[in-house]
């Protein structure tokens, strides 16, 4: 099997590389370098550096890797706030940038798709634990454009044959365990890489938007995976197409929440370090708890977690930090 990974520089898809090779399987990797760092390619990879929203060089690649069996597509704008703040952005790098990725695979004869998909494109969940029935209402720009993808990929497939996973997850943490690859972002914006900063002296506090949430604590609950089960999920998820499975859609999380306040306080658990909170008001498009049910992707494409504790994930992060505190610089 060979496979193209769009956005393989950047955080998921850099540690979904490093998996596909673990496993024997030929990759190439298209980036931008916009987000991503081409140190954190595995150097087994072929890579080309480009926007997927240019077609010629989308065309360029793909004639010189002829033989691709599937599209890992991971390249896409995915920072909740700033869709907010700029939704055009996202509606052009998420759909224009996606619409570009389909109508080169068309060309080429490519018909087999992961899509790296999200949580967000709940919304509110009723009972907290969001479902692949539940209905997809987001309060984000960021999940819209997401959704907007998912429903762009299966009218794709109607017309023109193409199949699809997409994969809706939660919070992503954590490092690779060789310790060589993990989360770097400029600038930061996820909950637990800003903690360990705080922790670590790089920041004098964290901010936490909202205390009034109706949760245990007041604040905003997540469930948290570690991106090496995520890297895993995206392998299974080719595989199962290349089985020849029919298209289909996939929660990954832990089924745990986590509240803010309890990352807050099980980082200064795992670095022994107290940190300063800044309370703040309530971001728009943040929903107050969002919970995944992973049973269908666990009976379906076999996708068993191996690293499900917050704590364990913490520690895994903290250990990427601590040794990376610029990340790739």
């Amino acid at each position: 099997m060979k496979v193209l990974v769009l956005g393989g520089a950047g955080y998921i898809g850099s540690h979904t590389v490093y998996e596909l090779i673990a496993q024997s399987i030929q990759v190439v990797v298209i980036d931008s370098l916009e987000t991503g760092f081409i140190k954190a390619v595995n150097p087994a990879a072929v890579f080309y550096k480009g926007d997927i929203k240019d077609i010629k060089f989308m065309n360029s690649v793909l004639k010189k890797e002829p033989d691709i069996d599937v599209v890992i597509h991971l390249a896409e704008s995915s920072q909740v706030s700033e869709s907010m703040d700029d939704p055009l952005k996202y509606y052009d790098n998420n759909l224009n940038g996606t619409m570009n990725v389909l109508k080169v695979l068309i060309s080429h004869g490519i018909d087999k798709i992961v899509f790296s998909s999200t949580a967000a494109a709940y919304g509110n969940v009723d009972d907290s634990t969001a479902k692949e029935t539940d209905p997809a209402d987001p309060m984000n720009v960021y999940g819209e454009t997401k959704l907007s993808t998912e429903k762009m990929l299966k009218w794709v497939e109607q017309a023109h044959g193409i199949k699809y996973v997409s994969l809706r997850y939660f919070n992503v943490a954590g490092a690779h365990a060789s310790g060589k690859i993990g989360e770097a972002h400029m600038p930061e914006t996820h909950l637990i890489p800003l903690v360990l900063q705080a922790a670590s002296g790089m920041r004098e506090n964290i901010s936490v938007f909202g205390t009034d949430y109706t949760t245990k604590d007041g604040t905003c609950i997540r469930d948290y995976i570690h991106v090496s089960d995520l890297a895993q999920a995206h392998v299974l998820a080719a595989k199962y197409l290349m089985g020849g499975n029919k298209s289909n859609i996939f929660n990954l999380g832990t089924g745990v929440g986590y509240s803010v306040k309890e990352v807050i306080e099980t980082t200064e658990k795992v670095t022994g370090r107290t940190i300063n909170v800044l309370e703040k008001e309530r971001r728009a498009g943040d929903v107050a708890v969002v919970v995944a049910s992973s049973e269908k992707a666990r009976k379906i494409l076999g996708w068993k977690p191996q690293q499900s504790s917050l704590k364990g994930i913490i520690q895994s992060a903290w250990r990427w930090h601590s040794s990376h505190p610029c990340g790739y610089r």
